[in-house]
């Protein structure tokens, strides 16, 4: 297979702003608020190519100090955004969040980079960031999921143990249905990336595979030990 990937120019990069044009005028003509959308791909854009340059250094520098500040950003930014479903309790549980993010997604980033992929360096960023960047989001997305099915569950006033075994399958839901998914309905982004790049499908497949079981972990990992950990600051409905 060819291993060149195509680039996009910007000319051509250009053409994929026109369906976004016509989501702008549609909402325009309908009175629904196009500002905040066209805010929302200005940001977009910015923060991209922000993130590429930055990117760009990181990758140049092949500093181990410098990759374990960005982890060290992306673990307490993750955590913080993980409980904006329970805003009235964040600041009394941000250090459960980040304790959950970091054994459940720390670990499974651990066992993939060096037992799987065997990274040699051990930190090297190319992998490790993006690699982190997937398992942190998605052990964030899946701890927030399970706080607000938690709080929602004991208002209602369900015993903390079943709340607590409700929440934990609800935050699972997303992850169990890109399992279900992934082949049949979607090919997720790292292997399609990889396939438009030129690598062998049957060797994506590999990489996805290994990216389905780490997210699936690190979601379940997260959000069993967040839950563990939240029980007393719950205690009232704790049984």
């Amino acid at each position: 297979m060819d291993k060149s990937i195509q680039i996009i120019s910007i000319p051509n990069l250009l053409i994929s702003f026109i369906p976004v044009l016509v989501v702008f005028y549609v909402l325009w003509k309908w009175k629904q608020g196009v500002k905040t959308s066209i805010w929302a791909i200005a940001r977009m854009v910015i923060q991209l190519i922000l993130v590429g340059y930055v990117l760009t250094y990181i990758f140049e520098s092949d500093n181990a100090w410098i990759v374990m500040g960005v982890l060290s950003i992306m673990l307490f930014s993750s955590s913080w955004i993980a409980l904006r479903t329970l805003s009235d309790k964040r600041s009394e549980l941000i250090v459960k969040a980040l304790v959950a993010i970091v054994v459940g997604g720390v670990a499974v980033l651990i066992l993939i980079s060096q037992g799987v992929l065997m990274l040699d360096p051990w930190y090297m960023p190319q992998y490790l960031i993006p690699l982190a960047g997937m398992i942190f989001a998605n052990a964030m997305n899946s701890v927030s999921l399970a706080g607000e099915r938690l709080t929602s569950e004991l208002t209602q006033g369900v015993a903390y143990t079943d709340a607590r075994n409700t929440a934990l399958r609800a935050a699972l839901i997303p992850i169990t249905n890109s399992l279900f998914a992934v082949g049949l309905v979607s090919l997720p982004g790292m292997m399609t990336g990889q396939i438009l790049s030129g690598v062998s499908p049957l060797i994506a497949v590999r990489y996805q595979i290994m990216v389905m079981c780490m997210a699936f972990g690190s979601a379940g990992l997260s959000v069993a030990l967040f839950l563990v950990l939240v029980k007393n600051n719950f205690s009232e409905n704790a049984t």
